[in-house]
């Protein structure tokens, strides 16, 4: 049963590099952004049944947890559980930044200020996650590896 999972959380992650890959190709900024916000989406989906995975591979068969706390506390002293929770504090992980597009994603964006010539002292970089293309590859290039790392060791057992 754990193996439907498993190959549910890689469909989500492949489809979601497939939509960021997607994305940079698009000639209109709204398709680039539909093909991105798409792949966001689908990438806290894949994040989301991780959570569900691990559980299963310590035959929880009904819980759904939502978060790596309740994970530990479902499977707690697991060192599944344990890692994941790792990679979940670690600044700069694949968990922490679609944590960060989690959030901003469910917020509206923010006003950009106008500019004039009697306004302008420095120019500043926008502020939140990397929401590019890329960068987005990245963060699941990390997540397949996680999730590649956690079948293969599940796999032995």
């Amino acid at each position: 049963m754990s193996a439907q999972w498993q190959s549910l959380v890689s469909q989500k992650i492949y489809l979601a590099g497939q939509l960021a890959a997607l994305s940079r190709d698009q000639a209109s900024a709204t398709e680039r952004e539909a093909c991105l916000q798409g792949a966001m989406e689908l990438s806290l989906r894949a994040r989301q049944l991780l959570l569900v995975l691990i559980a299963r591979y310590h035959q929880e068969k009904q819980a759904m947890p939502t978060s790596p706390e309740d994970l530990i506390a479902l499977i707690p002293g697991t060192p599944d559980a344990e890692m994941l929770a790792e990679v979940s504090r670690e600044p700069g992980s694949w968990w922490q930044h679609l944590e960060q597009l989690a959030l901003s994603q469910s917020q509206p964006p923010k006003q950009q200020k106008t500019v004039s010539e009697e306004n302008i002292i420095a120019v500043s970089a926008a502020s939140g996650p990397d929401r590019s293309a890329e960068g987005l590859l990245e963060t699941l290039a990390a997540m397949k590896s996680f999730v590649t790392d956690l079948g293969e060791r599940h796999a032995e057992w």
